[in-house]
């Protein structure tokens, strides 16, 4: 997109509109708070305005982040956490590399082989990752049988090892504290947080 056309038509200037995406984004805060933020400095803006305004640019935003993102190493982390999403309870796989770089996420309604192996072809898809050498997981039964799966399809090489060691995942464990509150607010955009990068 080109960007003197970015925000073409838009009653506001595209950088007021990108601070209060942003800002709803990147924070715990509903629209009427972001709504608020801007009066006090002095812009008065609509919060279905900001509304739409995620609505319309996140997805863009989240194709140029995406190059943005750092390189990973060949040691994926894996794991799966519960969490509450507008009400319901959902499953997050999330993966990392040994670094604690993110390679991606994703939410499903179980936590079975199925999920597991959708969320494998999500994360090996991603191009800002390379080809695992070793996957570590903690001892969730659906994820052997996954692996398999993909190895014989030929979508992960067949020299990649998984490992079922829980203390080998602590990387991943730690980190779920702090992500799922803002996986929870980019989950309705499927934004992730290098949206600050723009």
């Amino acid at each position: 997109m080109d960007k003197q056309n970015q925000f073409k038509w838009r009653h506001f200037e595209g950088s007021a509109i990108v601070l209060c995406m942003k800002w709803y984004l990147s924070y715990q805060l509903s629209y009427r708070n972001v709504e608020e933020m801007m009066v006090d400095r002095g812009l008065y803006v609509d919060h279905t305005t900001i509304c739409r305004w995620v609505l319309r640019y996140a997805p863009e935003m989240k194709k140029k982040c995406r190059k943005l993102l750092r390189l990973t190493n060949d040691s994926y982390r894996v794991d799966e956490t519960y969490i509450k999403v507008k009400g319901h309870w959902k499953y997050l796989y999330r993966a990392v590399d040994s670094d604690r770089n993110t390679i991606d996420f994703m939410l499903a309604a179980t936590r079975d082989q199925k999920a597991a192996e959708r969320f494998f072809r999500k994360a090996l898809k991603v191009e800002h990752a390379h080809t695992p050498r070793v996957i570590n997981v903690d001892k969730n039964p659906a994820y052997p049988p996954s692996v398999e799966k993909l190895k014989e399809e030929e979508v992960l090489d067949e020299s990649c090892q998984l490992r079922q060691c829980k203390y080998l995942n602590n990387v991943i464990e730690q980190d779920h504290r702090a992500s799922s509150v803002f996986l929870v607010l980019a989950s309705d955009s499927n934004l992730s947080r290098q949206h600050e990068e723009l």
